[in-house]
């Protein structure tokens, strides 16, 4: 594939460095256009040996190529990273005053920015309408990462990671050539993991990041659904057009899931949702006695949400998906344990996977066996969690059948 890297003036460029080696290893033809302002930060030699392709910054050079068209049309995707707010402002205007907005101007192939700058500037009703702009274009635009910024300043504006980045412009291109096999349907996904709060400073949590569930809004989006995100302490970015509610304990994600729920085709918890949570939130920080004795802390059940949706069936029609992050031990292994849950919970499917030792949390592989609901296994798969995203979508889909299977909207 054929892949322009454009290359903005800001302090993140730096990371792009390694966003262009994961995207020369994963085998694709990568040109790479910087602005000139961001050879200040990474130099043109950089670009080109690790490219293995000439880099040029002006509409004036290469002209007898004619470059400032030809590459923006011979580009099967356009990546730009870090996309500052000039760039953005740039880019919405239309403007085409270097090679990088000319090419722009030109690709007719998907777009992916992903914007790095400070807070404030990310913030700026300027920056929000440029965005607005360009994606009502059908630009993709990253939301930027909490994090430290440059200098001693925290907040939204830090580059996504490179892994991330890649995944998102991949599913682009994957995105153009699926079937809008869910067009018109609205599914709900959750993603992350609950954290159950102690006291003001301290929860019980788990360690999901979110990525699959992610994966499975992204792709689902890329199919043609309308997608709700129900993300429980997601730090990573929501793919632009999915519709995002934040929670973040057990109980807000019962809430925002059934609501969202009672309009939706389909249902997948990929939520690790907790299963206990203390009895008593304490008001203020818990302190450590002198005497060195620890505090007994006494859990509850929290709700099992997955179980309730497989119940309730909040619309007729309606699939439930849920997931299964699974150990082995003593008394089973994980699909055995993964067995026992699907017959208890009643989903329609449920997604197993083993967890710890590396696995399945935060990762950007899985490896899943998928369940109907009486315990039987539809399919196993492996690979990048959006190739598994697409698997569950094909069960669901198998499952389901033709489109007028689905529950039926009014309106």
């Amino acid at each position: 594939m054929r892949i322009v890297l454009g290359v903005a003036g800001g302090i993140a460029a730096y990371k792009s460095v390694l966003l262009l080696r994961l995207l020369r290893e994963a085998g694709h033809e990568v040109r790479v256009v910087p602005t000139r302002a961001s050879l200040e930060f990474v130099g043109r030699a950089t670009w080109e040996a690790l490219s293995g392709q000439p880099v040029t910054t002006d509409v004036f050079e290469d002209v007898d190529q004619v470059a400032h068209v030809a590459v923006g049309k011979g580009a099967d995707l356009v990546v730009v990273a870090p996309a500052t707010a000039d760039l953005l402002a740039r880019a919405a205007a239309g403007l085409a005053d270097d090679l990088l907005t000319a090419t722009l101007l030109v690709a007719r192939c998907p777009v992916l920015l992903a914007p790095a700058m400070h807070t404030e500037m990310w913030q700026h009703p300027a920056t929000s309408a440029n965005v607005a702009t360009l994606r009502a274009r059908g630009v993709h635009v990253l939301e930027p990462d909490f994090g430290r910024l440059t200098g001693a300043d925290s907040g939204p504006g830090r580059l996504p990671e490179p892994e991330a980045i890649l995944a998102a412009a991949l599913a682009l291109v994957t995105a153009r050539s699926a079937a809008d096999d869910l067009a018109g349907r609205r599914v709900v996904v959750s993603a992350g993991g609950t954290r159950e709060p102690l006291d003001p400073v301290r929860y019980l949590g788990n360690r999901s990041s979110g990525m699959q569930g992610l994966a499975l809004a992204r792709t689902a989006l890329a199919r043609g659904a309308q997608v709700t995100l129900v993300a429980a302490n997601v730090a990573l970015p929501v793919p632009a057009g999915v519709d995002v509610v934040r929670v973040g304990s057990a109980a807000e994600l019962r809430e925002a899931v059934r609501e969202a729920a009672a309009e939706a085709d389909v249902v997948v918890m990929a939520a690790a949702v907790a299963d206990f949570r203390p009895e008593t939130v304490v008001g203020t920080k818990i302190k450590k006695d002198d005497d060195g004795s620890v505090p007994s802390i006494r859990l509850v059940r929290t709700v099992d949400v997955l179980a309730e949706l497989a119940h309730d069936r909040l619309r007729d029609g309606q699939v439930v998906v849920g997931f299964a992050a699974e150990t082995g031990d003593a008394d089973g292994s994980v699909l055995e344990h993964g067995r026992a849950k699907a017959l208890r919970k009643g989903a329609d499917l449920l997604v197993v996977n083993a967890v710890g030792d590396g696995k399945g949390f935060g990762t950007a592989d899985n490896d899943v066996t998928v369940l109907d609901g009486g315990g039987d296994v539809v399919i196993t798969a492996s690979g990048s969690k959006d190739e598994i995203a697409h698997t569950v979508w094909d069960a669901v889909l198998a499952l389901a059948g033709p489109r007028s299977a689905f529950g039926t909207h009014g309106g």
